[in-house]
């Protein structure tokens, strides 16, 4: 026998054959029987409900960012431009694919969003990175033929790695293992979010914090023949520092799309 129930055809043999025992023993075991079918259901219900709730739960893909400053910016948008010459589909460095230095890439539930911002900005208030000098000293890229993803690398120091330490820290209680494309912000339904780009949010904090720390500024997309000719000439290296710190919600290539909440430098 079948019942429809949250528009799904549920079987009853597991209550009939709760029955099927109860019914051979004395009618004093009546109520027994009824409390059993009354378990049986309830516990149903309750699976259902759960998972439901559980599938329902919104995630969203995050990155605390430091904010660089004038000196940073022209050097990014230059690369961007000439790399935009070598390879036209690739994205324009503007308010939506904004320049940034990712301190923190990680899943978090959306309903926890305030709490991320308030753990960030006390991390940040505390450090006030805005003190800092930070050094450029080369490019690099992540392949993925015919392409790759250019960034200018940023020395890392021990500022900054406390810094990151210490958000890793704020916001882990917040955090979920992964997400889907739905994480993140598309202009064309998740559709261009790269499968391993999901893969390194997730590992974020694995593959990309402590020793393997890269910290740089994305400069966008060139073919992979341009970008060879780039990382081989002489880097000018140059001195720049940050003028705070933002939480983005992640676009494809890892790009800030979406400037979530400003995070304040001082307490």
């Amino acid at each position: 026998m079948e019942l429809t129930m949250f528009g799904r055809k549920q079987s009853l043999e597991p209550i009939e054959s709760v029955y099927a025992v109860v019914g051979s023993v004395p009618m004093s075991l009546i109520h027994l029987r009824g409390l059993c079918a009354l378990a049986v259901t309830r516990l149903g219900l309750v699976l259902l409900l759960s998972s439901g709730a559980a599938a329902q739960e919104s995630v969203t893909a995050i990155d605390i960012a430091l904010e660089p400053d004038a000196v940073m910016m022209q050097h990014a948008m230059d690369c961007n431009a000439l790399l935009r010459q070598s390879f036209p589909k690739g994205f324009a460095l503007d308010e939506t694919h904004h320049p940034h230095i990712s301190m923190l890439q990680q899943f978090v539930r959306t309903d926890d969003l305030d709490k991320v911002f308030a753990a960030a900005n006390t991390v940040i208030a505390k450090d006030n990175p805005t003190g800092w000098t930070l050094k450029a000293f080369k490019y690099y890229y992540i392949p993925s033929p015919p392409v790759g993803l250019a960034g200018i690398v940023v020395e890392p120091t021990e500022d900054l790695h406390r810094l990151q330490e210490e958000l890793i820290a704020a916001v882990k209680p917040y955090t979920v293992e992964t997400g889907t494309p739905a994480a993140f912000f598309s202009d064309d339904g998740g559709k261009d979010i790269q499968t391993s780009l999901i893969e390194y949010v997730a590992k974020f904090v694995q593959e990309a914090a402590g020793e393997r720390f890269n910290p740089h500024v994305t400069i966008g997309v060139g073919t992979e023949t341009y970008l060879n000719k780039m990382l081989a000439e002489p880097f000018p290296s140059f001195t720049f520092s940050s003028t705070g710190a933002s939480v983005y919600q992640l676009g494809t290539f890892g790009t800030a799309r979406k400037e979530l909440m400003k995070l304040s430098a001082t307490p």
